[in-house]
């Protein structure tokens, strides 16, 4: 996992973009991702509700975990996660505890 305005490296992997929205001020080739997981972020409701604010965040983690149980693209990013060796989560957010990235990680680490 790591934002995607930093530096991309080898031993990134396969590297997915899982925001919904582009990151601002970011460019494809900069970017450097495989593929963009767009629909695997939280709904539009959900995120504009969350707003980043950390005091929300058990709260979005609970909606959120309901949002993936009926989302194929989190199959989806099962399913990449299972065909390579090295997967990268990409994500934009400047809070890197309290973000969509860091909650797709612990639902698939669970």
């Amino acid at each position: 996992m790591k934002r995607i305005y930093e530096q991309p490296e080898k031993n990134d992997g396969y590297r997915v973009l899982v925001d919904r929205l582009w990151p601002r001020g970011m460019s494809k080739e900069k970017a450097a991702y495989d593929e963009w997981l767009k629909d695997v972020a939280p709904s539009n409701e959900l995120r504009k509700w969350f707003s980043h604010k950390p005091e929300r965040f058990n709260e979005f983690r609970g909606r959120y975990a309901l949002e993936l149980k009926v989302n194929p693209t989190f199959e989806k990013l099962k399913d990449i996660i299972r065909s390579h060796k090295i997967v990268t989560l990409l994500y934009a957010a400047h809070d890197e505890e309290h973000n969509e990235a860091r909650l797709l990680q612990e639902f698939l680490e669970q």
